[in-house]
């Protein structure tokens, strides 16, 4: 069942918004909806202990492959 829920918001965010969502094919109103769900479904997620969660995307961009670590393994029990 969808309810209207009224929000007051900057002008600029809601031109944001707008832009936003009709470059994704959305409503604002999907959009919102879909933000708010996300949040719930990342709120049970185990939080990482802190080393972990420092190297998380330390190797975006760069290109290593299965092959490139299969290598390094071998070398380093060889």
């Amino acid at each position: 069942m969808n309810t209207k829920l009224t929000l007051r918001v900057d002008k600029n965010i809601i031109h944001q918004a707008k832009a936003h969502a009709a470059r994704r094919g959305k409503s604002v109103s999907q959009m919102f909806g879909e933000y708010v769900s996300s949040l719930e479904s990342t709120k049970n997620k185990p939080e990482l202990p802190p080393t972990t969660k420092s190297l998380l995307g330390v190797l975006k961009g760069t290109e290593v492959s299965e092959a490139d670590y299969k290598k390094y393994l071998e070398e380093k029990h060889a």
